[in-house]
């Protein structure tokens, strides 16, 4: 089993940056691809994006490229989401995910284990 709790959302204005994190424990942290998704209300929980186990490879969707980064601390095991020039649009509950796999995917099932979520809300 991987426990992973989230921190960090918030309320926000556009054009704002964020940094929500992830805590990892349980297993050895290296050996899974992180994810995050995020799901707006009354919509699909969306890839947002992953970073490969050695923190080499990055992949994100196209809503956030550019505007977000993911990092990940094996040490620390930890993975965090910086976002930049947040937008209305990007109000959802953000949720990080463990895969235990070689490479990222950018689909739920491909994910083994999820955090709680936080809340993350751009104002206009």
């Amino acid at each position: 089993q991987v426990q992973l709790v989230e921190s960090g959302g918030g309320l926000v204005q556009a054009g704002d940056s964020l940094r929500v994190s992830c805590a990892a424990s349980g297993r050895t942290f290296s050996n899974y691809v992180m994810g995050w998704f995020r799901q707006a209300p009354g919509k699909e929980r969306e890839f947002v994006g992953a970073i490969n186990r050695s923190g080499s490879r990055t992949y994100y969707a196209d809503s956030v490229k550019g505007r977000f980064t993911i990092s990940r601390d094996n040490a620390k095991n930890t993975v965090s989401l910086q976002m930049n020039s947040l937008k209305p649009e990007d109000t959802a509950v953000y949720y990080c995910a463990a895969a235990a796999r070689l490479s990222i995917s950018t689909t739920r099932g491909g994910y083994d284990y999820w955090g709680q979520g936080t809340q993350v809300t751009v104002s206009s």
